[in-house]
């Protein structure tokens, strides 16, 4: 049962806006950025949604590792690929700019695939792979991100938590939409844990002993000073199938970096070699695939139903309540949330409260008592 109080969605809508642009962000760009946050609300996914409004996004403008103006140049293009340089502006701006090409030019050519370097979190992956769902076509993308990840038999946080995503369309309400890290837990969950005052699983992250960390708040800082990092998916060794997950954030890192040219693994620290805070660089790879190209889409949208509806049809295990398939549970959060709003915790509440006060935006929020 939700015990937080809720913001109706327009007003937080708005309030972003009103923010990110006061931030320097142009108007119609900070539009995409607050919708892009409250995508990962809307579907439940709290660790990349209003959690992260302010320390991902304002105080990295603020702390100049994040550009609010986007100056995107086009380093090469043809009729099916594109490649960018987002020159450290909003990562979401990059990424809404690059689908929207892609998906053009997959509906005329059947695929398209593109790459940005230099640029900055681009929010939830999923919302970028759902825009090409949107447009009944096959949605693929990943990010690199600052190393958090040890590789198989390791210590050192090396690699990005990488998300790897994909979103088809289905015959049903949702779409199937698989948007997941490729370690398994992601820093946006452990800022989520440390701001709720709870503990991280154990065994999803280790110190240099190779001892496991729970304390959540000890985690965030002593991995950004090197000292811990997380285990990629089936853990750090071979025996649960690391290697399976570490091969995976590898994929993404090499895709994310190696198609635009762009930085890879400890350059994308945010730190220089005084430790002194710089600017990210990311890289993210796009690829749209249109399935009129193949079978047609009724046939693909059928196809796909199909097979969800197969797996969740089955036999469920002793103890279980149901099956589900990716995207469904967000789907279900969203039938949840639509007609009440985004639910706030009090850390988040006070920060809505000072932004409010610091640029001084006419709002109240219902959490605020008379």
């Amino acid at each position: 049962m939700e015990t937080r109080p809720y913001i109706p969605w327009e007003v937080m809508n708005h309030f972003m806006i009103d923010v990110f642009e006061a931030y320097g962000v142009p108007r119609d760009e900070a539009a995409i950025c607050a919708d892009v946050l409250l995508e990962s609300d809307r579907r439940g996914i709290e660790s990349h949604g209003c959690n992260r409004f302010k320390p991902i996004y304002l105080d990295r403008i603020k702390n100049g590792t994040l550009l609010p103006i986007t100056s995107l140049e086009i380093l090469k293009e043809t009729e099916t690929t594109c490649v960018m340089d987002a020159h450290d502006g909003m990562g979401m701006v990059a990424s809404y700019r690059m689908m929207e090409k892609l998906i053009e030019k997959a509906k005329k050519y059947g695929m398209a695939g593109g790459a940005i370097c230099n640029s900055t979190h681009y929010g939830i992956a999923g919302y970028w792979t759902g825009m090409a769902c949107k447009a009944n076509m096959i949605g693929i993308s990943g990010t690199n991100a600052r190393p958090s990840v040890a590789p198989t038999f390791g210590i050192d946080n090396m690699l990005g938590t990488n998300p790897l995503t994909f979103t088809m369309p289905t015959d049903e309400d949702f779409p199937f939409n698989f948007d997941c890290a490729t370690s398994p837990i992601q820093n946006g969950k452990i800022e989520f844990y440390a701001r709720s005052g709870r503990e991280t699983p154990a065994g999803l992250v280790v110190d240099r002993e190779g001892n496991t960390m729970t304390d959540s708040a000890k985690i965030l800082t002593e991995m950004r000073a090197g000292r811990a990092a997380l285990v990629p998916l089936g853990g750090l060794g071979e025996a649960t199938a690391g290697f399976k997950g570490y091969g995976f954030t590898t994929v993404v890192e090499i895709l994310s970096a190696a198609l635009a040219g762009g930085p890879f693994m400890l350059d994308l620290s945010g730190k220089d070699a005084n430790g002194q805070d710089q600017m990210y660089h990311l890289g993210h790879f796009f690829f749209v695939i249109n399935p009129e190209f193949f079978m047609g889409l009724d046939t693909f949208r059928r196809i796909a139903g199909e097979i969800c509806r197969g797996l969740r049809g089955s036999t469920v295990a002793p103890g279980a309540e149901r099956i589900y398939t990716a995207g469904e549970k967000e789907y279900l959060a969203w039938q949840e949330r639509k007609d009440k709003g985004v639910p706030v915790g009090e850390t988040i509440q006070r920060e809505l409260v000072e932004l409010r006060n610091e640029l001084n935006l006419n709002y109240r929020f219902p959490f605020e008592k008379d």
